[in-house]
Protein backbone atom coordinates (compact mmCIF):
# COMPACT_ATOMS: atom_id res chain seq x y z
CA UNK A 1 0.00 0.00 0.00
CA UNK A 2 1.15 3.58 -0.59
CA UNK A 3 2.56 5.22 2.51
CA UNK A 4 -0.12 7.24 4.29
CA UNK A 5 1.15 10.67 5.40
CA UNK A 6 -2.02 11.55 7.30
CA UNK A 7 -0.46 10.66 10.65
CA UNK A 8 2.68 12.71 10.06
CA UNK A 9 2.88 15.77 12.36
CA UNK A 10 3.21 18.08 9.32
CA UNK A 11 -0.22 16.92 8.14
CA UNK A 12 -1.72 18.62 11.20
CA UNK A 13 -0.40 22.04 10.13
CA UNK A 14 -2.53 24.29 7.90
CA UNK A 15 -1.31 25.05 4.39
CA UNK A 16 -1.40 28.85 4.72
CA UNK A 17 2.09 30.10 5.81
CA UNK A 18 0.75 32.56 8.41
CA UNK A 19 -1.45 29.88 9.95
CA UNK A 20 1.44 27.41 9.93
CA UNK A 21 3.61 29.90 11.82
CA UNK A 22 0.85 30.50 14.37
CA UNK A 23 0.30 26.74 14.79
CA UNK A 24 4.01 26.13 15.32
CA UNK A 25 4.20 29.02 17.79
CA UNK A 26 1.28 27.52 19.74
CA UNK A 27 2.88 24.07 19.83
CA UNK A 28 6.28 25.43 20.95
CA UNK A 29 4.65 27.63 23.60
CA UNK A 30 2.70 24.71 25.04
CA UNK A 31 5.89 22.70 25.24
CA UNK A 32 7.56 25.57 27.08
CA UNK A 33 10.21 26.02 24.39
CA UNK A 34 9.49 29.67 23.62
CA UNK A 35 8.14 32.70 25.45
CA UNK A 36 5.50 34.49 23.32
CA UNK A 37 6.28 37.85 24.93
CA UNK A 38 9.97 37.53 24.07
CA UNK A 39 9.08 36.48 20.53
CA UNK A 40 6.80 39.50 20.11
CA UNK A 41 9.57 41.78 21.36
CA UNK A 42 12.05 40.33 18.87
CA UNK A 43 9.62 40.79 15.97
CA UNK A 44 8.80 44.36 17.08
CA UNK A 45 12.50 45.19 17.33
CA UNK A 46 13.28 44.04 13.81
CA UNK A 47 10.14 45.56 12.30
CA UNK A 48 10.19 48.93 14.03
CA UNK A 49 13.66 49.58 15.45
CA UNK A 50 16.04 47.63 13.22
CA UNK A 51 13.89 47.91 10.15
CA UNK A 52 14.62 49.44 6.75
CA UNK A 53 15.02 52.91 8.29
CA UNK A 54 18.58 51.93 9.25
CA UNK A 55 19.47 51.08 5.67
CA UNK A 56 17.72 54.24 4.47
CA UNK A 57 19.96 56.32 6.75
CA UNK A 58 23.02 54.62 5.27
CA UNK A 59 21.85 55.32 1.72
CA UNK A 60 20.96 58.94 2.47
CA UNK A 61 24.34 59.55 4.05
CA UNK A 62 26.09 57.96 1.07
CA UNK A 63 24.18 60.32 -1.22
CA UNK A 64 25.15 63.33 0.92
CA UNK A 65 28.71 62.56 1.99
CA UNK A 66 31.22 61.54 -0.71
CA UNK A 67 33.80 60.50 1.90
CA UNK A 68 31.32 58.18 3.62
CA UNK A 69 30.18 56.82 0.25
CA UNK A 70 33.79 55.94 -0.62
CA UNK A 71 34.35 54.20 2.71
CA UNK A 72 31.05 52.34 2.34
CA UNK A 73 31.97 50.99 -1.07
CA UNK A 74 35.48 50.09 0.12
CA UNK A 75 34.49 48.34 3.39
CA UNK A 76 30.76 48.31 4.07
CA UNK A 77 31.05 46.16 7.19
CA UNK A 78 33.28 48.70 8.93
CA UNK A 79 31.37 51.73 7.64
CA UNK A 80 27.97 50.57 8.88
CA UNK A 81 29.45 49.29 12.15
CA UNK A 82 30.73 52.80 12.82
CA UNK A 83 27.12 53.97 12.56
CA UNK A 84 26.04 51.34 15.10
CA UNK A 85 24.48 48.92 12.61
CA UNK A 86 25.86 45.46 13.24
CA UNK A 87 24.89 42.10 14.65
CA UNK A 88 23.40 38.80 13.59
CA UNK A 89 22.79 38.52 9.83
CA UNK A 90 24.93 41.58 9.21
CA UNK A 91 28.42 40.45 10.06
CA UNK A 92 29.85 40.75 6.53
CA UNK A 93 28.32 43.46 4.36
CA UNK A 94 28.97 44.48 0.76
CA UNK A 95 27.39 47.60 -0.74
CA UNK A 96 26.78 47.90 -4.48
CA UNK A 97 25.70 51.09 -6.23
CA UNK A 98 23.15 51.60 -8.97
CA UNK A 99 24.09 53.91 -11.84
CA UNK A 100 22.51 54.82 -15.18
CA UNK A 101 24.62 52.04 -16.72
CA UNK A 102 24.17 49.33 -14.06
CA UNK A 103 21.23 48.20 -11.94
CA UNK A 104 21.92 45.80 -9.06
CA UNK A 105 19.51 43.30 -7.50
CA UNK A 106 19.93 41.00 -4.51
CA UNK A 107 18.69 37.46 -3.95
CA UNK A 108 19.54 34.47 -1.81
CA UNK A 109 19.12 31.47 -4.08
CA UNK A 110 19.65 28.88 -1.33
CA UNK A 111 17.46 30.26 1.46
CA UNK A 112 16.82 33.83 2.62
CA UNK A 113 20.12 35.40 3.73
CA UNK A 114 19.38 39.07 4.31
CA UNK A 115 21.00 42.05 6.14
CA UNK A 116 18.72 42.21 9.17
CA UNK A 117 20.53 45.07 10.99
CA UNK A 118 19.95 47.32 7.96
CA UNK A 119 16.68 46.10 6.45
CA UNK A 120 14.85 44.29 9.23
CA UNK A 121 12.96 41.08 8.54
CA UNK A 122 12.98 39.92 4.89
CA UNK A 123 9.67 40.21 3.03
CA UNK A 124 7.80 37.02 2.15
CA UNK A 125 8.41 37.44 -1.59
CA UNK A 126 12.20 37.59 -1.02
CA UNK A 127 12.02 34.11 0.54
CA UNK A 128 9.70 32.68 -2.10
CA UNK A 129 10.84 29.97 -4.50
CA UNK A 130 9.48 31.99 -7.42
CA UNK A 131 11.64 35.06 -6.73
CA UNK A 132 14.75 33.06 -5.89
CA UNK A 133 14.51 31.01 -9.09
CA UNK A 134 13.37 33.66 -11.55
CA UNK A 135 15.55 36.61 -10.61
CA UNK A 136 18.74 34.88 -11.74
CA UNK A 137 17.20 33.70 -15.03
CA UNK A 138 15.06 36.65 -16.05
CA UNK A 139 15.84 39.67 -13.86
CA UNK A 140 14.23 42.18 -16.22
CA UNK A 141 10.94 40.30 -16.14
CA UNK A 142 11.07 40.18 -12.36
CA UNK A 143 11.73 43.92 -12.30
CA UNK A 144 8.75 44.43 -14.59
CA UNK A 145 6.61 42.48 -12.11
CA UNK A 146 7.65 45.06 -9.51
CA UNK A 147 6.78 47.90 -11.89
CA UNK A 148 10.37 48.75 -12.82
CA UNK A 149 11.34 49.25 -16.46
CA UNK A 150 14.96 50.02 -17.24
CA UNK A 151 16.62 51.29 -20.37
CA UNK A 152 17.95 48.53 -22.62
CA UNK A 153 21.34 50.22 -22.22
CA UNK A 154 21.28 49.57 -18.47
CA UNK A 155 22.90 46.27 -17.52
CA UNK A 156 21.37 44.24 -14.69
CA UNK A 157 23.57 42.40 -12.19
CA UNK A 158 22.18 39.95 -9.64
CA UNK A 159 24.09 39.39 -6.40
CA UNK A 160 23.58 36.14 -4.49
CA UNK A 161 23.64 36.61 -0.71
CA UNK A 162 25.13 33.83 1.38
CA UNK A 163 25.74 33.07 5.04
CA UNK A 164 29.13 34.73 4.59
CA UNK A 165 28.19 37.88 2.64
CA UNK A 166 25.06 40.02 2.52
CA UNK A 167 24.41 42.89 0.11
CA UNK A 168 22.83 46.32 0.25
CA UNK A 169 21.99 48.30 -2.89
CA UNK A 170 22.52 52.05 -2.99
CA UNK A 171 19.75 53.15 -5.36
CA UNK A 172 20.23 56.13 -7.61
CA UNK A 173 19.44 59.46 -6.00
CA UNK A 174 16.39 61.00 -7.69
CA UNK A 175 16.54 64.40 -9.34
CA UNK A 176 15.18 67.36 -7.42
CA UNK A 177 16.58 66.31 -4.05
CA UNK A 178 19.67 68.50 -3.98
CA UNK A 179 18.43 70.67 -1.10
CA UNK A 180 17.23 67.85 1.16
CA UNK A 181 19.02 66.89 4.37
CA UNK A 182 19.88 63.32 5.35
CA UNK A 183 16.62 62.67 7.21
CA UNK A 184 14.50 63.98 4.33
CA UNK A 185 16.46 61.86 1.88
CA UNK A 186 16.14 58.77 4.07
CA UNK A 187 12.36 59.20 4.06
CA UNK A 188 12.39 58.65 0.28
CA UNK A 189 14.36 55.38 0.44
CA UNK A 190 12.31 52.19 0.49
CA UNK A 191 13.24 48.68 1.54
CA UNK A 192 12.67 47.36 -2.00
CA UNK A 193 14.97 49.99 -3.50
CA UNK A 194 17.77 48.69 -1.25
CA UNK A 195 17.14 45.16 -2.55
CA UNK A 196 17.05 46.45 -6.11
CA UNK A 197 13.42 45.71 -6.92
CA UNK A 198 12.32 49.36 -6.87
CA UNK A 199 13.55 52.82 -7.78
CA UNK A 200 13.56 55.78 -5.42
CA UNK A 201 10.94 58.29 -6.51
CA UNK A 202 11.48 62.03 -6.47
CA UNK A 203 9.48 63.92 -3.83
CA UNK A 204 6.17 65.34 -5.03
Amino acid sequence: MPHDHSDHPHALLPSDPALRVKALETILTRKGLIDPAALDEIVDTYQNKIGPQNGAQVVARAWSDPKFRASLLADATAAVRDLGYFGRQGEHMVVVENTPDLHNMVVCTLCSCYPWPLLGIPPAWYKSDAYRARVVREPRKVLADFGVTLSEKTAVRVWDSTAEVRYLVIPMRPAGTEGLDVDALAALVTRDSMIGTALVQAPT
